[in-house]
């Protein structure tokens, strides 16, 4: 039975009795508490029970962790298990674990979970805004790579089909020019074989951007505050902490001249892309609802397409399909009648593919597959773009850029932005707003000059009323 003992006007210690050791010495627990100073006695009597009967059953069952005891990292990890990997999407828990394993267990793990000050916040954001924190993954091809390919009857076209990547960025990695970790890690994938048997590590040195350090101060204060939420420190010590200044990012997209550009230069590449590109333009998808797309999600009819799940990859776990950001996500939209019939065309060339590969066929229905039919990568796109701008000259963007440039091209054309937003898939409208804010404002202008003519008239027409 816990035992309950008054220390201050309004703080407790609770006391649990745990047997005795070896040696007959008695054992105990304890738990200091803090009571709303705004209670009164008979609230104050049941809370202190409350908390009692909650304690005695952690200590009972083993679960009881002392603040005091217990390091930053040993609480992260309960928190991983016990919220995060429950609660949260995959991906996100991967993330968390990227940037607690690689940067924050080593600079504050170690210390006690109560007694962590703002000022080892303050000095760890500093550390990692210093030139050198960052490593950025990039590989070379060992000797052995070369051997597969040529003891299997490899070549570079054929490696090119299984990983989706350009011909010219297969061959630089296979004559061991450095490359991008997600483009060395596509090609070990498609040959089903190890990274590290493939590939080695070459260090690049640099900065962390201000999101990604604000991207570990909101991890760290989520954290914490779950501490307090769960009783193991009495406040957040991330909550006197200024949250790092970051710089706006604006996502680069395409004007309605570059677009065009982007779609002749579309003509001359491989239908799949073609298809895939395109759709991605006249739909403003994002590129996990993209490769998430089955046949049964496309009306050739009516000219639709509905957005029902998305497509995801983690390393350990591979290819797997996961419902949408949020539940605006899931969705209806309306696509033009050139991209029903390109989609028409595409389908006939996807099932002409599907009989030459015959019974190794894998059986899936989505719309953008291997040469086999599983369903590809999310990654394959992202490997597959920069080649495709470099060989047409074109501006760069990422593939996320396709979506700002439907999203651009609609406010340029005076679409309300309550339209644009359910199109998007955005939960809010403010989501939109605060994206689209430089597109939006220079539709408004323009559509301001528009009334202004056809109500007052041009300039030129008054000054002559003059």
């Amino acid at each position: 039975m816990a035992s309950i003992e008054k220390r201050g006007e309004n703080s407790y210690r609770i006391v649990v009795n745990c047997g005795s050791d070896s040696k007959g010495k008695r054992l105990k627990k304890s738990k200091s508490v803090t009571l709303d100073p705004g209670l009164t006695s008979k609230q104050k009597e049941k809370e202190l029970q409350r908390l009692a009967a909650l304690f005695e059953d952690e200590v009972e069952k083993g679960t009881y962790l002392d603040a005091g005891k217990i390091s930053f990292e040993d609480f992260c990890e309960k928190w991983l298990s016990d919220y995060a990997e429950k609660e949260l999407e995959p991906k996100t828990v991967f993330r968390y674990k990227e940037m607690l394993q690689l940067r924050i267990y080593p600079a504050m793990g170690h210390i006690k979970l109560n007694k962590i000050q703002p000022t080892h916040l303050l000095e760890f954001y500093n550390n990692l805004s210093e030139a050198g924190i960052r490593l950025d993954s990039r590989y070379t091809s060992l000797p052995i790579l070369k051997d597969f390919l040529k003891d299997n009857n490899i070549t570079i076209k054929k490696l090119s089909e299984l990983s989706g990547i350009s011909e010219d960025t297969v061959s630089n990695a296979v004559n061991g020019k450095n490359i991008k970790n997600r483009t060395a890690e596509s090609i070990c994938r498609s040959l089903n074989i190890k990274l590290s048997t493939f590939f080695s590590q070459v260090e690049d040195f640099g900065r962390l951007s201000s999101r990604t350090i604000l991207h570990h101060h909101r991890l760290i204060s989520a954290i914490l505050s779950t501490a307090v939420h769960w009783q193991f420190i009495f406040n957040n010590p991330a909550a006197r902490v200024k949250a790092p200044k970051t710089d706006k990012s604006i996502i680069k997209h395409y004007d309605e001249n570059q677009t065009k550009q982007l779609l002749k230069a579309l003509d001359k590449e491989d239908i799949k892309y073609k298809t895939m590109v395109l759709l991605d333009v006249f739909s403003g998808l994002r590129i996990g609802e993209l490769m998430g797309l089955s046949w049964d999600n496309i009306d050739l009819e009516n000219n639709t397409i509905e957005i029902i799940k998305t497509s995801q990859y983690l390393s350990g776990k591979g290819n797997f399909e996961k419902n949408p950001k949020n539940k605006t996500s899931v969705r209806k939209i309306s696509i033009p009648v050139s991209i029903t019939s390109l989609l028409k065309e595409y389908r006939l060339w996807w099932l002409e593919q599907k009989i030459k590969c015959g019974d190794l066929w894998q059986g899936s229905d989505r719309l953008f597959v291997t040469w086999n039919g599983k369903p590809m990568f999310t990654y394959t796109l992202t490997n597959w773009f920069p080649d495709f701008l470099n060989r047409h000259n074109l501006p760069k963007i990422t593939p996320h850029g396709l979506r700002h440039t439907s999203a651009t091209l609609l406010a340029a054309q005076g679409l309300e932005v309550s339209a644009i937003s359910k199109r998007l898939g955005h939960a809010r409208t403010s989501t939109t707003m605060d994206i689209y804010v430089h597109a939006l404002k220079s539709a408004d202008i323009a559509a301001s000059e528009m009334l202004e003519k056809a109500l007052i008239g041009s300039k030129s027409n008054d000054s002559k009323c003059k």
